[in-house]
């Protein structure tokens, strides 16, 4: 049974996440406002505090816990590079800062494929958060999906025929499978992976697009 502490836990990803651990045996706690607190899945332990402040929730990161680091704007788009920076990346490094505090024994990180063609500023919040992953010198997964297909997130199913003629292509095949579509049971199921399976201490380790849809729970060496 392991200590899991995430930032954005009641979102998108997080609020699916939360009861998937919980059903698995860990001790899940899970940071939120003061107003947010009651849409934490019940069995989880709230702690009140802001993802853009490590100062508000540092203390309370149980020692050696795998940090899972989800906080980011909903419904990333152009016309939003402010956000990344104020929220995606602010609240990136105050997560960063939290586990190296606490001396978190794995961080988890949702980052986003890259290289990419378009959200530009988005990828580049989120490579300045893997930055700081990398310079604290955690031991870490950094998953990069592209985007993540769920209620409310359905609109790139009809790029799809275009996607499967792109692997078609050689000189696009690369780019159609980094930038390929992952579902959000697949998205929960490689976070489970990811926190029942750390790297080496020390490692940085990158699950891309590919990598996001092998991994699975039932894979999983739970300690």
């Amino acid at each position: 049974m392991n200590d899991v502490f995430l930032t954005g836990g009641t979102g998108y990803m997080g609020g699916r996440l939360v009861p998937a651990l919980l059903a698995r045996g860990h001790r899940v706690h899970v940071l939120a406002r003061a107003g947010s607190a009651g849409r934490i899945a019940p069995g989880a332990q709230p702690v009140i505090g802001s993802a853009l402040d490590a100062d508000s929730f540092a203390a309370s990161v149980p020692a050696a816990a795998t940090f899972v680091q989800l906080v980011g704007t909903p419904h990333p788009g152009p016309g939003k590079e402010a956000e990344f920076v104020r929220v995606d990346l602010t609240a990136a490094r105050a997560g960063v800062e939290a586990a190296r505090r606490a001396r978190a024994r794995h961080f988890v990180y949702v980052s986003v494929a890259q290289p990419a063609p378009v959200m530009r500023a988005y990828v580049d919040a989120r490579a300045e958060g893997e930055r700081a992953i990398r310079e604290a010198g955690l031991t870490a997964t950094i998953l990069r999906p592209w985007y993540v297909l769920g209620p409310g997130h359905w609109w790139p199913v009809a790029l799809l025929p275009l996607y499967g003629l792109a692997r078609l292509v050689p000189s696009l095949t690369d780019g159609a499978r980094r930038l390929g579509l992952v579902t959000l049971p697949r998205m929960v199921g490689a976070l489970v992976y990811a926190v029942e399976n750390p790297p080496p201490e020390g490692e940085a380790r990158i699950l891309d697009v590919p990598a996001i849809r092998r991994a699975h729970p039932a894979e999983s060496r739970r300690s």
